[in-house]
């Protein structure tokens, strides 16, 4: 397993660790990467079953973030805009060759950010967005924020997501332990403020849930305003975790689209 440590910053009064970049199964032939982000409070962990579900011509990347697996002792990040500059600035030197970034949930809204600003400040963009359980940035929320909430009461909302097992809510020494970074993730996401720019060139792949309550149609069909490309949707079988167990179905469709602005 390749890991690139990151370096250490200081922001105001906070020493905070930059994103890792892990590559659990390294493939110097790749012709092109797969950067998997993280949704609140996850970590690569989420995506240990995709590298053998890669082509040969693949390679997974997965973005670790501040608050969780090795970097569990560093404070995470609140604010969305300071997230993304974080994992754009690590994901620099791994755009060497075509890319596709793949974010659920917040992950999706990291995403967004990230090729923003990979475009403003780096001229790059992937060659295709995908993004998975988040209606588009654009649109207004529709339920109230939970990140200031009791932690009852957070923990109530959290397990309506899905996603969490059972035992592990009902485990109060493990939650203690996830908490300060799902707290962080959802503070960010619920603080978030789209600002307009320009629609994207590159094409956005929209995945969502048959029965996910948190998401809307009209909320994943809206990522067209954000690319000039080519948007296709699709709904898969699940809840707002749909992507737990739909590995196969994703990368199959991610590589189905990628074949369509990458010449085989």
């Amino acid at each position: 397993m390749r890991e690139e440590k990151g370096d250490r910053k200081v922001t105001g009064n906070t020493r905070l660790t930059e994103p890792r970049v892990w590559c659990p199964k390294p493939n110097p032939t790749a012709t092109v990467r797969l950067i998997c982000l993280p949704f609140a409070g996850g970590s690569p962990a989420a995506y240990r079953n995709w590298p053998d579900l890669m082509p040969p011509a693949a390679e997974l990347l997965s973005v670790c973030l501040p608050g969780r697996g090795p970097l569990f002792s560093d404070p995470p990040y609140t604010d969305m805009q300071e997230m993304a500059r974080a994992v754009t600035a690590s994901l620099v030197p791994y755009l060497d060759r075509p890319f596709v970034l793949f974010g659920h949930s917040m992950g999706a809204l990291l995403g967004f950010e990230i090729t923003r600003l990979l475009r403003r400040a780096h001229g790059l963009a992937p060659a295709l967005l995908a993004v998975s359980g988040h209606r588009a940035p654009q649109c207004a929320r529709t339920l109230p924020p939970i990140h200031g909430l009791p932690e009852a009461e957070f923990l109530e909302r959290i397990r309506k997501y899905g996603g969490t097992p059972a035992e592990l809510l009902a485990n109060r020494e493990l939650m203690g332990l996830i908490m300060p970074a799902l707290r962080a993730d959802m503070t960010a996401v619920e603080t978030y403020r789209y600002s307009p720019e320009p629609p994207l060139s590159c094409p956005i792949s929209v995945f969502g849930g048959t029965n996910d309550t948190h998401v809307d149609a009209e909320g994943l069909q809206a990522w067209e305003m954000q690319t000039l490309g080519e948007l296709v949707l699709r709904i898969l079988p699940g809840d707002h975790f749909f992507l737990l167990g739909s590995e196969r179905l994703i990368i199959s469709a991610l590589l189905k689209d990628l074949a369509r602005v990458i010449p085989q």
